[in-house]
């Protein structure tokens, strides 16, 4: 048990760390054209994040596949800013973004999966319970997950009725946000 509550609150703290700016910028992004009467769809949009980082984690972690630390560390905010861009793309067409999410929180969780690959990778090749490991990883990562996606739908709640900001302009101004953002981070990860 003790080494579910150790990886648990790793998953956890790789979603909720200030370190943890590229994974909060996108789930942002994912999030920002739902609101809470799209709770039920919005949990099963960071569900399928987790189990496209899960897969690639798992299998990074068993040695099945390997890839350059500089390309993931690259193609990560390039998600970030491809799902953005989908946003503002999609904006005035009703649903068809948060359809769309689906596929790249599926997708794109690959990619990130990648990312942490390498540091879990030397935790758990001292563990003999790579199991119970990965299991407290993801479980920890969903529970962050789902705290930042409540944190993003309560201000979508409160712009949104109090602020009397249309949706339009509220999936507009974070969708740009996060895409400068993202751009900059791609940026200074080129792997030059």
């Amino acid at each position: 048990m003790s080494d579910f509550v150790f990886y648990f609150g790793l998953g956890w703290h790789h979603i909720i760390s200030v370190d943890a700016l590229d994974h909060q910028l996108f789930i942002l992004a994912l999030a920002s054209v739902y609101t809470f009467k799209n709770i039920k769809q919005v949990l099963i949009l960071v569900t399928a994040f987790t189990i496209g980082h899960s897969l690639t984690l798992a299998l990074s972690v068993t040695d099945v596949i390997r890839f350059s630390t500089k390309w993931v560390e690259f193609l990560i905010p390039c998600t970030i800013f491809i799902t953005a861009l989908n946003n503002i793309i999609q904006i005035d067409r009703k649903g068809a973004s948060a359809k769309i999410n689906y596929y790249l929180a599926l997708g794109f969780g690959l990619i990130h999966g990648m990312g942490f690959a390498n540091a879990v990778r030397i935790m758990l090749a001292k563990d003999q319970t790579i199991g119970m490991g990965l299991f407290g990883f993801n479980v920890g990562l969903e529970a962050g997950q789902i705290f930042v996606v409540g944190i993003i739908l309560i201000f979508a709640y409160l712009f949104l009725s109090f602020g009397k900001m249309p949706r339009r302009d509220w999936i507009f101004f974070l969708s740009a946000g996060v895409f400068a953002l993202a751009i900059k981070m791609a940026v200074e990860r080129l792997p030059l």
